[in-house]
C-alpha cells in the first residue's frame, strides 16, 4: 500500500495563503515533510542486456529509498554543478515573472487539469512511481500517474519526415545509446505541456533526454532543453536520483477523471486578478 500526493504541496500553500483575500500578500513558502529518508544504498553492479548495453529495468520512485518518498525533509537528490537559471528570452522572462502560484498550479500542473504532462513532464511533474522495462531496441516506460506509458524505439532510427510529424503530449521520440546512457530524443512536442513550474515552450521545444544506471539499485535522468523561440541558450538539469523498488512493487490504476480543485483555483485567479496577488 502506498501513499500518494494528488496535488503538490506548493498547491496547498497557495490555498491555505489565498483563503485570506483581503490579508497582506504573504510569500510563499514551499512545505516539506518530517521524514529523514534512509537512502537505499548502491546494490552492486547494474545488470546487462543480451547486448551488453545496462538493463534500465525495474520499477523506481523518485528520491533515494526505493519507496514512497512524499513527506521526505530533503528534496530528491541531484548530482552535478548548480543548475543555471532558465535563460528565457526578455520577452519570456517577463511572461514567467508575472505569474502567479495560482495561475503555475492551474495552467501549468497537468494533475489539476487532468491533461497529459508530456515531455519531459512525465518525469520532471510526477512524483509517482515508473516502471520501466529495456530490451536490445526498445524502451518500455509505464508511469503509475494516470496510466501513462511510452515506447520508444533505441536502435538510432531518425525522427519521422516534418511532413509527418503532428504535435504530440509526448512528442516524437527515438532513442540511441552512447556507451552505457541511453539517449530519448524528442521533438513535436503540444505546446499545451509545461516543462516544469510554469516554465512554458514553444513548437520548437527538442528535448534530450539522458538515463543511466550506475548501480543496481539506482537509477539516474537528466534532460536538455533547446527552444530557440523562448530561450536564448539550451538548459540542461542535473541528475534526478530514482532508487530500485524495496519490495518490486506493482504499478496500481490511477486515473484522473474530475479534479474538483479545478474550479477553486479559477475562483482564486479571479481574486489575483482582481488586484490581491
Amino acid at each position: 500500500m502506498r501513499t500518494h500526493v494528488i496535488l503538490s504541496l506548493a498547491a496547498v500553500c497557495v490555498f491555505t495563503a489565498a483563503l485570506g483575500a483581503q490579508d497582506p500578500p504573504k510569500e510563499f513558502v514551499e512545505a516539506r515533510g518530517s521524514v529523514k529518508p534512509v537512502p537505499l544504498p548502491p546494490g552492486g553492479p547494474p545488470p546487462r542486456m543480451a547486448d551488453g548495453k545496462v538493463d534500465l529495468s525495474g520499477v523506481w520512485f523518485p528520491g533515494p529509498t526505493g519507496k514512497a518518498n512524499a513527506w521526505s525533509v530533503v528534496p530528491n537528490e541531484r548530482t552535478g554543478p548548480r543548475e543555471e537559471p532558465i535563460p528565457f528570452q526578455p520577452w519570456a522572462q517577463a511572461k514567467f515573472d508575472a505569474m502567479t502560484r495560482t495561475e503555475k498550479e492551474l495552467y501549468g500542473n497537468a494533475n489539476v487539469q487532468c491533461l497529459p504532462p508530456g515531455t519531459p513532464g512525465m518525469m520532471t511533474e510526477n512524483p509517482y512511481v515508473h516502471q520501466i522495462i529495456t530490451k536490445p531496441g526498445q524502451f518500455v516506460h509505464l508511469i503509475e500517474n494516470n496510466n501513462r506509458w511510452r515506447v520508444v524505439h533505441t536502435d538510432g532510427r531518425p525522427h519521422k519526415k516534418a511532413e509527418d510529424l503532428e504535435p504530440l503530449f509526448n512528442g516524437d521520440m527515438v532513442g540511441r545509446w552512447e556507451g552505457d546512457t541511453l539517449i530519448i530524443d524528442t521533438i513535436s512536442i503540444d505546446e499545451r505541456t509545461w516543462i516544469q513550474d510554469g516554465w512554458f515552450h514553444s513548437d520548437a521545444l527538442h528535448v534530450i533526454e539522458r538515463f543511466r544506471r550506475p548501480s543496481m539499485n539506482h537509477l539516474e535522468h537528466q534532460y536538455t532543453i533547446e527552444d530557440p523561440k523562448v530561450l536564448t541558450k539550451p538548459w540542461t538539469s542535473n541528475w534526478d536520483t530514482y532508487t530500485l523498488s524495496v519490495n518490486d512493487e506493482d504499478l496500481t490504476e490511477n486515473f484522473c477523471t474530475n479534479n474538483e480543485q479545478v474550479e477553486q483555483f479559477k475562483k482564486l485567479l479571479e481574486v489575483e486578478k482582481g488586484g490581491n496577488r
